[in-house]
């Protein structure tokens, strides 16, 4: 874990809902089922697991969606961000690593749904790059000034 991520902190883009957690997750896994897909809108979920009594909201609430029968996913109302998932009664709580102030800080250990998986998956790391202020003119930068909440409190 690195040192900025001591603090355990995260939340939304807009910064209308903020978390704390009191202790470290104690599983971080990624998921390419088709449901964590659509929940998120990408290739696949990454989350991070806590008991429910280790995440103490500390700005607004997560909005939730039950997404099955079993499970239910939080969210913010105001700006989308996906927040967390659940099976409600289990005791636990997986925060959208995403949502983490250093998501770096949480590399995954386990993937679930792997059946989910693009068959080209493994070669996103090996595609060119570019920063994205290199793709951006000059004179352009000021108006793609972020207006998301700041990583931290």
């Amino acid at each position: 874990m690195s040192e900025t991520a001591t603090t355990l902190t995260g939340g939304c883009q807009c910064g209308a809902v903020r978390y704390r957690l009191l202790k470290p997750p104690h599983k971080v896994s990624v998921c390419f089922c088709r449901m964590c897909q659509k929940a998120v809108g990408n290739y696949f979920g990454a989350f991070a697991s806590s008991r429910i009594e280790n995440v103490v909201w500390t700005r607004g609430q997560p909005s939730v969606f039950r997404s099955s029968e079993v499970a239910e996913r939080g969210f913010c109302r105001e700006c989308g961000t996906p927040l967390s998932f659940s099976y409600p009664g289990m005791g636990t709580l997986s925060l959208a690593v995403g949502s983490l102030d250093d998501p770096a800080a949480f590399p995954p250990s386990h993937a679930y749904g792997v059946e989910g998986r693009a068959p080209w998956f493994d070669e996103l790391c090996r595609l060119e790059g570019t920063r994205t202020e290199d793709d951006i003119p000059e004179e352009e930068l000021p108006a793609y000034r972020s207006r998301q909440h700041p990583d931290h409190d």
